[in-house]
């Protein structure tokens, strides 16, 4: 086994259990999960915000972001407006139920990662996200791992 396997597989299990801790304290807090958090914050964040624009971000399929919007959409916490130059295209916005929601999840958000990585020192941390930010910038630049 090569030295970076050992590396990938302690990433990937501490992204799922960081994720699936996450997503259930924001569930039971606040109604949805982190999936749903994810879409409102880049739809929040990405000004004239289209499916392509997650499909780009998240790196799924179209269809996954397509049907995770229609659940937004049922649950009153975000809008499809007809995009003022492409009529066949549609800007995401978020309704004020979805501004109020993506508001009062953040900090349910950041305070469990916080008790989370709690026993990680701080410089450490840094380092990781340093690291990391350098790994995804070099595999988007390559447009690798995106879906076929």
């Amino acid at each position: 086994m090569s030295h970076v396997t050992p590396v990938f597989t302690d990433l990937v299990r501490v992204e799922t259990r960081l994720y699936n801790a996450v997503s259930a304290r924001l569930r039971a807090e606040r109604g949805l999960g982190l999936g749903q958090f994810e879409f409102l914050e880049i739809i929040d964040r990405v000004p004239g915000c289209r499916v392509l624009d997650i499909v780009g971000e998240l790196a799924i399929t179209v269809g996954a972001v397509s049907k995770a919007v229609d659940r937004l959409v049922a649950a009153g916490w975000c809008l499809r407006v007809a995009h003022p130059q492409d009529r066949r295209s549609s800007v995401l916005r978020l309704t004020p139920a979805g501004e109020e929601q993506l508001a009062a999840s953040r900090p349910v958000v950041e305070a469990e990662l916080t008790s989370l990585t709690g026993a990680v020192a701080p410089d450490d941390l840094a380092r990781v996200a340093s690291t990391l930010a350098t790994l995804r910038a070099a595999l988007e630049a390559g447009s690798h791992g995106r879906p076929g």
